[in-house]
């Protein structure tokens, strides 16, 4: 794969909300998108109302007859990158990436999510193991930076360096790379999400006070810089006498409380069938998805006034 090639063949396999802002950030590259899903109409709708947030010149850019929507998997050797998006199931992801396999030349890369299976563990059953990389997404994928690329021993270097290049220069990201076998965003957001389990389950605080706590705060300094940037500004050593106070009241709760639980019995999917931690109405749902994307593109804006290693001329 040659990031010089801006017009490479990518087979996206996956559905769903992120499968379609996938889709679009591929399509603003350049690349020839065959996405295969499970429903064609639905993915149809869905990419199309992410066009048409699109207010700026990269619409001009974006061509349909780039883009082939199918429920059903066909071989073209042209195509030089997979990218899957699955289930966190073992299983879902061998199975997916045997497909995969099949369906592209010996060549290519395969980029598959995975937030808590190892990447070492969906090598084993691999035609080329070194040729499957993790890449884990933000929603919705072509306004946000975030891309993570995991990568291991076994990876070959060159094809997860060009895929590098490739996000940062095609993609509009600001990708990183794991070499641990797993993900360091899940498991970061995975701590902070224990420790708010927590402080609920034991009555310390509400779960609006939560989300208040989260957004009012980290929300305030997150797009404009890291923790540990944050800290650099704040004053680190500030920040070292309270965690050493903190850090042994730090949750270490290996179960899911219980008011999770409830949510999970009652097949919770959020705003999507109305059960999940706040109360939802018909509509509702519509009018979160169409704030959140109006809210994307105006973060996006922000951060891109203070990039990452932002120095003020």
């Amino acid at each position: 794969m040659d990031t010089r090639y801006k017009r490479t063949c990518v087979l996206l396999s996956a559905s769903g909300r992120l499968s379609y802002s996938i889709a679009v950030c591929l399509l603003q590259a350049g690349h020839s998108v065959t996405l295969v899903t499970e429903s064609a109409a639905k993915a149809a709708t869905g990419i199309e109302e992410h066009l048409a947030d699109i207010s700026d010149e990269r619409l001009n850019k974006i061509r349909w007859d780039r883009l082939e929507i199918k429920t059903e998997f066909d071989y073209n050797p042209r195509r030089q990158l997979a990218i899957a998006i699955t289930g966190e199931d073992v299983r879902e992801k061998k199975e997916l990436i045997r497909k995969l396999e099949d369906h592209i030349s010996a060549g290519s890369l395969i980029a598959i999510n995975t937030e808590s299976v190892p990447l070492s563990v969906l090598q084993q059953d691999c035609d080329h193991p070194e040729r499957l990389i993790g890449l884990n997404w933000a929603e919705p994928a072509h306004t946000s930076f975030f891309l993570e690329i995991i990568m291991n021993d076994h990876t070959n270097k060159e094809l997860s360096a060009d895929l590098f290049r490739l996000a940062g220069t095609s993609w509009n990201k600001d990708p990183y790379v794991v070499c641990s076998d797993l993900s360091i965003r899940a498991k970061m957001f995975s701590a902070m999400v224990r420790e708010a389990f927590f402080l609920v389950q034991n009555g310390y605080a509400t779960i609006e006070d939560i989300d208040r706590a989260c957004r009012n705060d980290a929300g305030y300094y997150l797009p404009f810089s890291g923790n540990f940037r944050y800290m650099d500004l704040m004053g680190v050593y500030a920040y070292g006498l309270v965690m050493k106070d903190l850090n042994p009241e730090l949750s270490k709760e290996v179960s899911l409380p219980d008011f999770f639980k409830e949510v999970m019995r009652r097949g919770g999917l959020g705003m999507e069938n109305q059960e999940g931690f706040y109360e939802y109405e018909e509509g509702d749902a519509e009018h979160w998805d169409k704030q959140f994307r109006k809210f994307s593109f105006q973060i996006r804006d922000i951060i891109r006034k203070y990039p990452f290693a932002y120095l003020e001329d």
